[in-house]
């Protein structure tokens, strides 16, 4: 159907005018001679581009295919329809016009060039779907050589979801981010980022433990001197985490674990109900890979698991992306943020956590869902007051001024859409 409908379609997304065009004259104002005049304010002062141009909304979204989804390494053009669906999210959740932007690129070096160079045209970029270890690379390049907002939403975007609901499962069990010990099967850009963000929020790195296809991470790996070279990011983590150093795989490192954070290899049964049974009473277990989890819900539960989430839609407790990126350019967009750093993505997963507790939190409700659109608002906030906290923000607003902006562009997102489907201007769905 995807398929079908794509051709139907032609892609997703398009650009139209958002300045009225009565006749022909008035392109002597938004074009020819009138535009010249725009143009030389913002030569002599390129700050100017965010009040005069679209750039204040505009993001490009950068890959180079080298990792999508659970394709792999599919390259740019195959990547271009992920992109596209990423933009209709960043559009229809948070206001925000997003533009694909797939680069052919041989090196990590050419493709943080590319988004170093088109940079002026863009009020953030956000990174999507880049093999590891490259992804590291460029996030850290990026957030440095350039002045407007960078994400790399496998990163951040998961690891922010999973912090959210983690903090909202420890409440509903009764425990803290700082006491549980915590597994983390997979050493992708899920789980480092992952971990990264939460020792930043307060767990304990040595009761963290990360397992990548080599067993656990820990200083006295064979490996070490390797990986200090061609990844030093998952080096950085097995000289901080695993403070009781256990060798060996997921039997080994479970025993008695309060929470595990799964993002591996789609199952089911890369987890093992015996495994899941070595953890502690009030057991966590994520379990987010796609499009098949790594153990099924009913599988963990029946092996002592309390509190179950999954990356899908079909099951309770989704730890989903799209709960945070949206929300968190729309709130960096808005006061013009220079940077995102990890006190920025920590508060939008607090925020995100705050809204679950106030709507009652339970062993099936852990995290807000997509389908509370409020959420977006309330968490675009959060990020726009810490990033101005932070002095990262080119404009000091209130809170009643970025929750109000926030809200206002969400909500014409979503009005404009459904006026669009109401009145025929997007056709609709074809019968089969």
């Amino acid at each position: 159907m995807a398929l079908s409908l794509s051709k139907f379609y032609g892609g997703k997304i398009q650009v139209v005018p958002k300045v009225p065009v009565r006749s022909l004259d008035d392109f002597s104002i938004w074009y020819t001679p009138g535009v010249a005049g725009v143009s030389n304010t913002i030569a002599k002062d390129p700050d100017k581009s965010f009040e005069l141009t679209s750039r204040w909304n505009t993001i490009a979204i950068v890959t180079n295919g080298t990792r999508v989804l659970g394709l792999g390494n599919i390259g740019p053009e195959a990547a271009l329809p992920v992109m596209e669906g990423k933009a209709m999210i960043f559009k229809y959740l948070g206001g925000v016009d997003a533009f694909p932007l797939v680069v052919r690129a041989k090196t990590k070096e050419e493709l943080a060039e590319v988004a170093e160079r088109v940079s002026p045209a863009f009020g953030g970029i956000n990174l999507e779907d880049i093999a590891q270890p490259d992804c590291f690379y460029l996030l850290d390049r990026l957030r440095e050589t350039l002045d407007i907002p960078v994400w790399h939403d496998d990163q951040l975007g998961t690891a922010a979801a999973t912090l959210a609901g983690l903090l909202g499962a420890l409440k509903v069990v009764g425990k803290k981010l700082g006491d549980v010990k915590i597994v983390m099967f997979g050493a992708g850009a899920a789980n480092i980022a992952g971990a990264r963000l939460l020792m930043a929020a307060g767990a304990d790195p040595k009761k963290i433990i990360l397992i990548d296809s080599k067993g656990t991470l820990h200083p006295e790996r064979r490996d070490m001197d390797e990986l200090e070279f061609i990844h030093p990011w998952k080096y950085e983590l097995a000289l901080k985490t695993n403070g009781e150093r256990i060798e060996g795989g997921l039997d080994e490192a479970i025993v008695g674990a309060d929470v595990l954070i799964a993002a591996s290899t789609p199952g089911p049964g890369v987890i093992k109900k015996e495994q899941i049974r070595k953890m502690k009473d009030n057991a966590i277990v994520f379990a987010e890979a796609n499009p098949v989890p790594e153990i099924w819900p009913w599988e963990a539960k029946e092996a002592g698991a309390r509190i179950f989430a999954t990356g899908r839609s079909d099951f309770p407790n989704q730890i989903n992306n799209s709960l945070v990126f949206p929300a968190v350019f729309r709130g960096t967009l808005d006061v013009r943020a220079k940077k995102i750093l990890d006190e920025v993505v920590i508060t939008a997963a607090i925020e995100l956590s705050k809204f679950a507790e106030e709507r009652g939190l339970s062993e099936d409700y852990i995290i807000p869902t997509m389908e509370e659109w409020e959420v977006y608002p309330r968490v675009a906030t959060a990020v726009g007051l810490k990033a101005i906290e932070m002095g990262l923000a080119r404009l000091k607003l209130s809170r009643d001024e970025i929750h109000d902006r926030a809200y206002r562009m969400i909500k014409l997102s979503r009005e404009t859409l459904d006026v669009l489907v109401r009145n025929n201007l997007i056709s609709t769905v074809p019968a089969k």
